[in-house]
Formats: C-alpha cells, sequence, structure tokens
C-alpha cells in the first residue's frame, strides 16, 4: 500500500470561542483509509481538540454521522481515495444545533423519535422454529434505523420548520403502524396528522437518497399519508376504520 497524503478541510466550532471556521489538515492515506480514521490520525497527530463521534467502525451504531464534500455519509464506512479528491470537506450534520466542531445536538432527535412510540429492540419474526441456546428465552432483533440523523441533516424541511417531526420519526410511526406490538397504531397515526407531521414533507425523498439502512424514509411518509386520508374517507363516508 502506497500513502498519499490528503487535504481535509474540517469544519470548526467552539461555543464561546468566535463565529465556526474552516481548518486544513494534511495527514497520509492509503486505500483502506476511511475518512473516520483519517480524521482520528489529525487527531491524535495534529490538534487533539477537534471533536468528532464514532463508536463501532463498521457502520451499525450511526454515531459518525456527518457531511462529506457535501453529501450525509457515515464516515467510517466512506474510504479517502474513492473520493478522488485531493481536497475533502468534512462538515457537521445539518439541521441540528451545533456543539463542538463535528459533534451535533442529536436531543431533539431522539425526543421526536421516541414519541413515535416503536422500541428499536424487538422479537425476531425472521427465525422459524429456533433451539434457542441456554439462557436464551427468545430471539431478539434489532430496527434498520440506526438513529444517525442523516435523514434529518438531508431533509429541506428540517432545515425550515423547527416544528416538524422530521423523516426518522415519521418512519418510526410507519412501523408501529406496520407492526404495532405493545404500541398504540391508532395513536401513532393521530400522531402524525398535522401541518408539522406527515403533511409537512415537500417529497424531496433527499432523506431516502441518504439513509444508510434502506429505511426510506420517504416511501413511509406517504405510506402514513395515504393510511390517515383512507381513514379519514372511510369515518366521512361511514364505513368507519
Amino acid at each position: 500500500m502506497i500513502d498519499q497524503q490528503v487535504r481535509f478541510k474540517v469544519f470548526r466550532y467552539k461555543r464561546d470561542h468566535g463565529p465556526p471556521s474552516y481548518q486544513v489538515f494534511s495527514t497520509a492515506v492509503d486505500e483502506d483509509t476511511t475518512v473516520l480514521v483519517a480524521l482520528q490520525d489529525i487527531r491524535r497527530d495534529q490538534d487533539p481538540s477537534l471533536t468528532f463521534r464514532h463508536s463501532c467502525h463498521h457502520a451499525s451504531c450511526g454515531t459518525c454521522g456527518m457531511r462529506i464534500n457535501g453529501k450525509e455519509e457515515l464516515s467510517c464506512v466512506v474510504k479517502v481515495l474513492e473520493l478522488s479528491r485531493t481536497e475533502v470537506l468534512v462538515e457537521p450534520l445539518e439541521n441540528l444545533p451545533m456543539v463542538s466542531d463535528l459533534v451535533v445536538s442529536m436531543s431533539n432527535f431522539y425526543g421526536n423519535y421516541s414519541r413515535s412510540q416503536m422500541s428499536v429492540i424487538r422479537l425476531s419474526e425472521f427465525v422459524h422454529d429456533p433451539k434457542e441456546p441456554t439462557g436464551t428465552a427468545q430471539f431478539q432483533r434489532f430496527e434498520n434505523c440506526l438513529e444517525c440523523g442523516l435523514c434529518v441533516s438531508a431533509c429541506p424541511i428540517s432545515g425550515s420548520d423547527p416544528e416538524y417531526l422530521g423523516p426518522a420519526a415519521l418512519a418510526a410511526a410507519w412501523r408501529v403502524v406496520q407492526e404495532p406490538r405493545q404500541a398504540d397504531p391508532k395513536a401513532a397515526l393521530d400522531w402524525v396528522d398535522h401541518e408539522h407531521g406527515c403533511w409537512r414533507c415537500h417529497v424531496a425523498y433527499e432523506c431516502t437518497e441518504v439513509c444508510p439502512s434502506d429505511v426510506d424514509p420517504g416511501g413511509s411518509i406517504m405510506a402514513l399519508r395515504k393510511t390517515v386520508l383512507k381513514k379519514k374517507v372511510s369515518r366521512l363516508f361511514g364505513s368507519g376504520d
């Protein structure tokens, strides 16, 4: 493997230290170096004050989401040399409050997401006639959504309407309708049926485009609209829910 020097133009922000700015670093990368690893090298060797989130390094946790060359990505799986750039632009996710450098606050994101009632861990329906290992009462699975926030960053409405529930929360509500388990699908539909809910989406599908887990938030929002409208029409003509 031959190392190449690549420049990284990194967004910098420290609270109470003036307006945001950009700082350029140069670091060696090879064909296996991801943007996340390059940032870790920069922090270790050049600037320990550089802040960003990460955990799993294999696109399972969703914590390393950021904008790379203007596109929402999980930095742990984006290989630097595959970008074919001599300078890589790295910025925090948009439409979420800044905390420090590449770190944004996810409080509002999680607040809306939790109100959808969807549990991120559910009983698995994909294992048929399983033989559970000793000490395991049942098989469980995680929902596809990584709660990474990429969809909210890419959504043009999330940037213009602070009360908008957002694509991740709306997609979670649709999962409740699809698969209620202990949740209340009617309550989920009532929750999204307002001007800042499923009707606020402008059908840009940018959320679906950037989703790393194929959740298809845009499709989920359209499904919510169809279901809500169908119920309204049913009630109007007296055919019930």
